[in-house]
């Protein structure tokens, strides 16, 4: 009789004699299979970078590059408004397009790639607001909160917000303007941030997250927040990626935990529910107030995991893209001294205060085309907005028609500088074009104006559009007023250019200045 030696010994001799070719014939079948389907894929006519017609590791390593926005930028100026990035993928640069994308109808899912943006809680993958591929589940989950987001509504917490800028402008006072030793070198870009971060904290809670009285990203909290939205960008390319790296049931690998978040987050809920919450003031309700009222008032749809989720997207998607683009303002106007002076003293012939009101601000018409002229240079996501196509195909403006699942979209970057829309300079920072030019008609301005704000993709289109927005609006209207208002800005290398990092929001860094205080 065998010993149980023998008998594995046999085991292991048949398996290398019979098995091994099998598991070989399965390998070369499947590389087959994969390169016999993409020789006859319908999107072999598109043109593109060839090596992404094969692989979405190709667009997967543009992201880690930090340039993608540059490179889809480059490529459709090389291949036209129809670049082939993916196997099954393509960035469109048709902005008629987006109101058929971007429609109401439930046909257009979102794709995988927004996958990675959904949240585990208890051991279970909770889609948010961001994630849920379908738009009528996305009206379901957004309607308990989204009056809360209208620009009234906003405006109600001007006064919170208030508070925080005025602690802003001491600070800056304090550390970098009144200094024992005089007047110091500021990474501007680096306080908008933190400014953002215990606005979007007081917002929320009523309280802010303490950057600004630290004087830095103290917890680590603002960098881990970027290294998320890094791994969503990257990871996006490859959703598979995210089951093995974050969604594994066994063992997480990563990204980043937003644990400090969380934590406050937890802490924050507890306190109000307990009636211990000593910075609420009723007479001014802050988000987490709204979101408990949802949850009281739709007990089956606004569960933990859907008040996490709610607040997490305030939290991290409402402070980075706001952040980055009153840094862009700030950034391009003392690149553009003309620009600069023009806006300052309008700015400052309003008499806004130490802190400007939004109405005050925004009726300002160069400010706003300041800021209008930044949204369409530097737009905070600068990323394809990736939908599947629905049945029946996508017919495209060349005649040709894109077959149903390939996934589509445009990129702000990218249609923002269409040329057809915005003119042959469509690549500079020329704030003077949303503005009624010398001999132009009214009538003919107003046109112009109207197909401009039909095609602005700052914050997406249709159903899908940032939820946000106003909030992002009023607060850069505000700061990006108050800052010019209060301070005499300089870079303090005004020969160095600023250092970008396209992680899906378009992150700068280096926007180091000098502050003078304006008497």
């Amino acid at each position: 009789m065998a010993s149980h030696a023998d008998l594995l010994h046999i085991f292991l001799r048949d398996w290398k004699v019979h098995i091994r070719p099998v598991l070989l014939i399965s390998v070369i079948s499947v590389v087959c299979v994969w390169f016999v389907r993409q020789l006859a894929s319908p999107l072999n006519k598109y043109p593109g970078p060839p090596l992404a017609a094969w692989t979405n590791w190709y667009r997967f390593y543009l992201v880690l590059t930090g340039k993608y926005h540059l490179k889809i930028k480059e490529f459709h100026e090389k291949y036209g408004p129809v670049v082939r990035i993916g196997p099954n993928t393509l960035d469109l640069d048709y902005p008629e397009l987006t109101k058929t994308i971007y429609s109401i109808d439930d046909s257009w899912l979102k794709t995988d790639f927004y996958h990675g943006n959904s949240i585990k809680v208890n051991g279970k993958i909770v889609y948010t607001m961001f994630s849920i591929p379908s738009n009528e589940e996305n009206q379901i989950m957004k309607r308990p909160i989204a009056k809360h987001y209208s620009p009234g509504a906003v405006l109600a917490l001007e006064p919170l917000l208030d508070g925080v800028m005025g602690q802003l402008c001491d600070e800056l006072d304090q550390r970098f303007v009144k200094t024992p030793t005089g007047s110091k070198p500021c990474d501007l870009g680096a306080w908008i941030a933190y400014c953002i971060w215990d606005l979007i904290g007081a917002a929320s809670f009523s309280r802010d997250f303490g950057f600004m009285a630290h004087g830095a990203d103290f917890d680590g909290t603002i960098g881990i927040a970027d290294k998320a939205l890094d791994y969503f960008a990257a990871i996006g390319q490859m959703p598979f990626l995210d089951f093995l790296l974050d969604k594994n049931p066994i063992y997480r690998l990563g990204p980043p935990s937003l644990g400090n978040i969380q934590r406050v987050a937890l802490e924050r809920i507890a306190a109000r529910v307990q009636g211990k919450d000593r910075d609420y003031n009723p007479a001014v309700p802050d988000y987490l107030h709204h979101f408990l009222e949802a949850r009281k008032e739709n007990p089956e749809l606004v569960d933990d995991g859907m008040l996490l989720g709610y607040l997490f997207i305030n939290l991290v998607a409402g402070a980075d893209t706001t952040a980055l683009s009153i840094r862009a303002v700030i950034y391009f106007l003392l690149k553009n001294p003309k620009a600069y002076e023009r806006v300052k003293k309008e700015i400052r012939g309003a008499k806004l205060g130490r802190v400007a009101k939004y109405h005050e601000a925004k009726a300002l018409p160069y400010l706003e085309a300041v800021i209008r002229e930044t949204m369409r240079l530097h737009p905070g996501v600068s990323m394809l907005l990736e939908r599947y196509v629905p049945a029946g195909g996508l017919k495209l403006p060349d005649g040709s028609l894109v077959p149903p699942q390939t996934s589509v979209g445009l990129n702000a970057y990218v249609t923002h500088r269409n040329k057809d829309i915005y003119g042959p300079d469509a690549d500079e920072y020329k704030p003077e074009r949303w503005l009624r030019a010398a001999g132009e008609s009214e009538e003919a301005y107003q046109q112009r104006l109207k197909v401009y704000l039909k095609y602005d993709f700052t914050f997406g289109a249709g159903p899908r559009i940032c939820l946000g927005r106003h909030v992002a609006v009023i607060k850069t209207y505000k700061l990006v007023a108050t800052l010019i208002s209060n301070y005499d800005i300089e870079l303090d290398h005004p020969d160095r250019e600023w250092k970008i990092h396209c992680g899906w929001f378009l992150r700068q860094y280096g926007i180091i200045c000098n502050l003078k205080k304006v008497q």
